[in-house]
């Protein structure tokens, strides 16, 4: 596999975030299932340049906790 931009994947499987006008997205990771040609199914993960593998792991952690209910996610009511 190769890097690639994955902006224009994600928009077109419609992904959306709860934000108001004035937040600013500051990092980001995107955890992708591919489906290979050959009909097998891979995982991959975009991270932003600035991702270390520190904040890599925290920003996992912390998803896997607000999946999970341990945390309340910005905007939830």
């Amino acid at each position: 596999m190769a890097d690639q931009k994955i902006g224009q994947a994600v928009d077109a499987l419609g992904v959306t975030a709860d934000l108001d006008d004035e937040d600013m997205v500051v990092d980001c990771i995107v955890l992708l299932k591919v489906l290979q040609p050959d009909g097998s199914i891979a995982m991959s993960i975009g991270t932003t340049d600035s991702t270390d593998w520190i904040g890599q792991k925290g920003l996992l952690h912390s998803a896997l906790e607000l999946t999970e209910g341990h945390y309340r996610a910005v905007g939830d009511d």
